[in-house]
């Protein structure tokens, strides 16, 4: 339905921010269907592999979650708060070992990355969650820490009452600098690049390159109005057989 003359469509603003923030993010489903074909073309398929999932705790991610499932059946579990990968070694290698089996080849394909919400009127951190008639924050965690910083009074030891929180400050505060209170898309981003640092970690760890095929996809998941769900696909990548092959997704 077009907007009457002079009156912009209630979403422009989600729209405007998407594409001015995240420019080349797609519709989640698009996004699953160019993955999974680039995937199929490398020879990944549901019968032989095993998706591993790390995103927000937030039930707003689980649609996404549900997605991928549907397509390449249940997925290991690797979220915790804001996205953050801290199953370590042997959470990774739990994974690995629920893989199919009947192929020399064991294939794993990852999924892992942050989340934020984009308000109708394009507010960066905002989303409209089921049941709740305001606004409310994505993602908390990590709007969370930066009130923290606004305040200047982050608290980086552990609390062994907020494990999850105090772990996510204590590995995003170094690689700020000192003062910086980067705003909430800016700090995504940067949890994205965390994410990808542990994730790679974790498969060097974990991960037999000669006896496994695997896939990294990682970006940002994003919420917008009436329970849009778009993805802005970052750098993602395959090894088969020992050689790295590019996914352009976006």
């Amino acid at each position: 339905m077009r907007a009457p003359p002079g009156k912009m469509p209630d979403t422009m603003g989600f729209r405007e921010t998407l594409d001015d923030l995240f420019p080349g993010a797609l519709p989640a489903q698009d996004y699953l269907a160019k993955t999974t074909a680039a995937l199929r073309r490398l020879g990944f398929d549901r019968e032989h592999a095993i998706a591993c999932v790390g995103v927000c705790r937030d039930e707003l991610t689980r649609p996404f979650v549900d997605q991928i499932q549907r397509i390449w059946g249940e997925a290991f579990n690797f979220s915790s708060l804001a996205g953050m990968l801290l199953l370590g070694r042997t959470g990774f290698s739990a994974a690995l070992h629920h893989a199919p089996t009947g192929s020399e080849i064991r294939r794993y394909i990852f999924f892992a990355m942050p989340h934020i919400g984009i308000g109708q009127g394009g507010e960066p951190g905002l989303c409209r969650r089921a049941g709740q008639d305001q606004p409310s924050g994505a993602c908390g965690a990590l709007i969370a820490f930066r009130k923290e910083l606004e305040g200047g009074n982050v608290r980086l030891e552990l609390d062994p009452d907020d494990v999850e929180q105090s772990l996510l400050k204590q590995r995003l505060f170094p690689l700020l600098r000192h003062g910086d209170v980067p705003d909430l898309p800016h700090l995504t981003r940067i949890m994205h690049s965390v994410i990808v640092e542990d994730l790679e970690r974790g498969i060097s760890l974990a991960v037999d390159p000669l006896r496994a095929a695997w896939a990294e996809l990682t970006g940002i998941q994003i919420h917008g109005p009436d329970r849009q769900e778009w993805i802005w696909p970052a750098e993602s990548q395959a090894w088969v057989q020992g050689v790295r092959e590019p996914l352009t997704i976006g």
